[in-house]
């Protein structure tokens, strides 16, 4: 626990305490009225209510779409599933602010809704959630069907053997054993669109906000950093308190579970039923998925003189960019796998120790861990960022200058992502194995190499892709410490969408294709990898 410990306490805890110290300390004296002034207001409390039904509609929507998914890539074998999966994995990366205007052109004036139907739904609450459901598919399709893909399927048989129905001994048998995976996925969605930034600001319009656009429109456009201090607060203390609860929830369901090779439980749909569901998640993926992606493909093709290549060819050139960049925008490309690859070493490592401490250990220190590991997901990036400028100026971490502020930034929202995604798995395995093997004479860390890592190595390679797609599309807190010689894509893209112009337009559409392809080749890459017992993810 010390690494992760220490890990948090200076690059999470330390800027953010900087920050709301600035903001409710007055004279050197804390000013703790100030929170009930702020939560007394209308209009805050307006702000509150939305983000959280709107965090808990977004949930159980995701929930509903993606788990026929997530058995699906579980347990079918079709032609093309490894790209599939990297393809759903896609709009998890992409900036929240590219994907709001790819949905505009979906569903706002002039979008495809609207020139087929005349419908639009800019600016009601379901383009929102449709959004969440777009960025959120994936994390339930993930978490669940990492786990799913590894439960033995003879245990489900043997309960219709002895008489129970298909529906009754999925119920009884598979759904708790599901539980635990189907808990951390649904944590994940909540946290993250009870946070949700880009998308509320665009398509929501005026009439929607959520904490985190509030958090920024009073620290960046009103400069009120008490009233932003509070809602970082309420945010801080809503997110513990969830969290303290689904601990406990997940606790109280877990059972040691015969994880078998992935390879052994996937087989050839059969039946009509089987293709049926096949077939249905498929028509979910294009329309859900491919859809907004392809709108991201047409704008970048389409330049002054009709469809071409113009908005490409200028992002090798300074110019091009209008002053916008110090080097040409396509070096973001590089300069974002260069510091997600740093950002996810980090996160696996981090994240690994951490997974392996929750699982050797129990107590409320250690739940209070767990709790904790999770509360990057749930604090406003804009608040991190900030207190990263503020408090990582000075020996012996004068860290502003470097590069590598940018990697652990994003290797705070990673790290979630890897404990999360392997604790299920781990605290699968049964300790008696553990025990056998000492008894043998194996020394704890044979135990681990010849017993725990052959079943948690193909955990541990999806907690890696994870972490590196988060690690890539993160941009409230890089936007403030990418240095201007280096900026990642998603602060490119943001970049060029704040300038006027088609073509600052078309370079932002173009750079996020270029984030789309290359997310989904490096997604593809991870999932050809093979290992001796681990087979595909």
């Amino acid at each position: 626990m010390a690494g992760p410990l220490a890990f948090f306490a200076v690059f999470f805890a330390y800027p953010v305490a900087a920050i709301v110290g600035r903001g409710l300390k007055a004279d050197g004296a804390w000013q703790f009225g100030r929170v009930g002034d702020v939560l007394s207001r209308p209009d805050i409390l307006g702000v509150l209510w939305f983000t959280t039904w709107q965090a808990l509609a977004s949930t159980a929507l995701t929930l509903l779409i993606a788990l026929p998914g997530a058995y699906v890539f579980a347990r079918f074998a079709f032609p093309g599933k490894q790209l599939l999966r990297a393809v759903v994995t896609v709009p998890f990366v992409l900036p929240t602010v590219v994907v709001g205007t790819a949905f505009l052109a979906l569903l706002g004036r002039g979008g495809l809704l609207d020139d087929l139907w005349g419908v639009r739904l800019d600016t009601t609450v379901w383009a929102i959630l449709l959004a969440h459901v777009f960025f959120n598919y994936a994390v339930v399709v993930r978490t669940v069907g990492g786990l799913w893909s590894q439960l033995d399927p003879r245990q489900e048989e043997a309960a219709r053997v002895l008489g129970a129905g298909r529906l009754a001994a999925w119920w009884r048998v598979t759904l708790p054993a599901l539980a635990p995976a189907v808990a951390a996925a649904a944590l994940m969605v909540f946290l993250f669109t009870f946070t949700s930034f880009g998308v509320v600001q665009i398509l929501g319009g005026p009439g929607f906000s959520t904490l985190e656009v509030e958090i920024y429109r009073q620290t960046a456009q009103l400069l009120d950093l008490p009233t932003a201090a509070v809602l970082t607060l309420v945010q801080f203390a809503a997110v513990g308190a969830i969290l303290a609860v689904h601990a406990g929830t997940v606790r109280r369901r877990e059972t040691a579970l015969k994880l078998v090779d992935p390879a052994q439980t996937a087989r050839r749909p059969r039946g009509a039923g089987h293709w049926a569901l096949l077939g249905g998640v498929l028509a979910t993926v294009a329309l859900l998925i491919l859809l907004p992606l392809g709108v991201l493909v047409e704008r970048s093709l389409d330049g002054p003189g009709g469809y071409g290549f113009t908005h490409y060819r200028a992002l090798t050139s300074v110019d091009a960019s209008g002053g916008t960049f110090l080097v040409p925008p396509l070096e973001a490309v590089w300069n974002s796998l260069r510091f997600a690859l740093v950002a996810t070493a980090i996160a696996v490592v981090i994240g690994g120790l951490a997974a392996a401490a929750l699982t050797r250990r129990a107590g409320r220190l250690v739940r209070g861990f767990d709790a904790l590991l999770m509360l990057p997901l749930g604090v406003s990036a804009v608040t991190v960022g900030f207190g990263f400028l503020i408090t990582l100026d000075k020996p012996p971490l004068d860290l502003r200058a470097s590069w590598i502020l940018v990697p652990l930034a994003q290797a705070l929202v990673g790290v979630p992502f890897v404990v999360r995604t392997m604790l299920p798995v781990l605290r699968a395995v049964d300790g008696r194995l553990r025990e056998a093997a000492a008894v043998l004479g194996a020394s704890p860390l044979r135990a681990w190499r010849e017993i725990d890592l052959p079943l948690v190595r193909r955990a541990t390679l999806v907690a890696a892709g994870f972490a590196f797609a988060v690690s890539l599309g993160e941009f409230g807190a890089t936007v403030f410490i990418a240095r201007p010689d280096r900026p990642t894509l998603p602060v490119a893209v943001a970049r060029l969408l704040s300038r006027p112009g088609e073509l600052n337009y078309g370079q932002a559409m173009a750079l996020s294709t270029v984030l789309m392809v290359v997310c989904a080749v490096s997604l593809l890459a991870l999932e050809r990898i093979r290992t001796d017992r681990s087979g595909e993810f």
